[in-house]
């Protein structure tokens, strides 16, 4: 399972998010945002399936990487309810529509590179996919989402890599006159 915050970085975690990070830069090689993500099975870390951005190509905006990632892995495991032994890499924190599939969809643990500041679901934005245990933090839930209480977060794999990833595509379509300078 994906390790708690705090914990250092293994092997598998990079490999992983080494590997999405190539689905990125593949979905930035095809105009879409560069973001991607693996689903592997929890105790083996064998790689169920891979997917990346195609929000641009298909025409829907919810073709995220991680719902994408979401639908595949229930197909190939049988149904949705086998997700919960999974562990999705993805490598940018989910935005809220992602998160909440994530807590629907019952995946067992998530680990993602870099922060998401406009739109993340993690604490970048709004907080759904840790709880507040401490009483600090108002937006935190307040108590375990039901269909995901024992969720396992990990952030900041590859951060770096995977926020430059982002960084560098918004700056290379802003040069294009794609996206206007307040683009990500």
């Amino acid at each position: 399972a994906a390790a708690a915050a705090g914990e250092d970085v293994g092997v598998d975690d990079e490999r992983h998010m080494r590997r999405a990070l190539e689905l990125a830069r593949d979905a930035a090689s095809a105009g879409e945002v560069p973001i991607g993500a693996v689903l592997v099975d929890a105790e083996t870390s064998t790689v169920i399936c891979e997917a990346r951005n195609t929000c641009e190509h298909s025409g829907d905006p919810t073709a995220h990487a991680e719902m994408t990632l979401i639908q595949e892995g229930a197909k190939k495991l049988g149904g949705w309810r086998a997700l919960q032994r999974t562990t999705m890499y993805v490598t940018l924190e989910p935005c809220a529509m992602c998160a909440g599939a994530i807590l629907q969809s019952r995946v067992g643990g998530v680990v993602y590179g870099a922060k998401n500041t406009l739109l993340g679901g993690d604490g970048s934005w709004v907080s759904m996919l840790r709880r507040d245990d401490v009483g600090t933090d108002d937006t935190a839930p307040k108590h375990p989402h039901a269909f995901a209480p024992n969720l396992e977060v990990r952030s900041g794999v590859l951060a770096e890599d995977c926020g430059k990833i982002m960084s560098d595509f918004f700056k290379h379509r802003r040069t294009l006159g794609v996206y206007g300078d307040d683009a990500v």
